[in-house]
């Protein structure tokens, strides 16, 4: 998924907003909404929803951010296998 974002004043949502969406839709991209040059809202299709809904959830769990801290922690340090070395077992 690409980090696709345009930035669309408000007026401009209003006239075309069938259009926005089917663009954010076609290109699984984000619209940040402005009004007066100030972001208002901002809207985004349910796959990117659902992305950010997972994140959350992963990110909220101890267990799971202590795994990649220690990952993280490895792959600085060298301790790594090629993904030939893993299916080789």
């Amino acid at each position: 998924m690409d980090d696709i974002q345009k930035i669309i004043p408000i007026t401009m949502v209003k006239k075309n907003l069938l259009n926005i969406v089917k663009e954010m839709s076609d290109e699984d991209s984000t619209v940040t909404v402005t009004k007066n040059g100030v972001a208002v809202s901002v809207m985004i299709t349910p796959n990117r929803y659902i992305g950010l809904l997972e994140t959350i959830e992963i990110l909220s769990s101890p267990g799971i951010v202590n795994a990649l801290d220690s990952s993280k922690k490895d792959f600085k340090a060298g301790k790594v296998r090629t993904h030939k070395d893993i299916w080789a077992e």
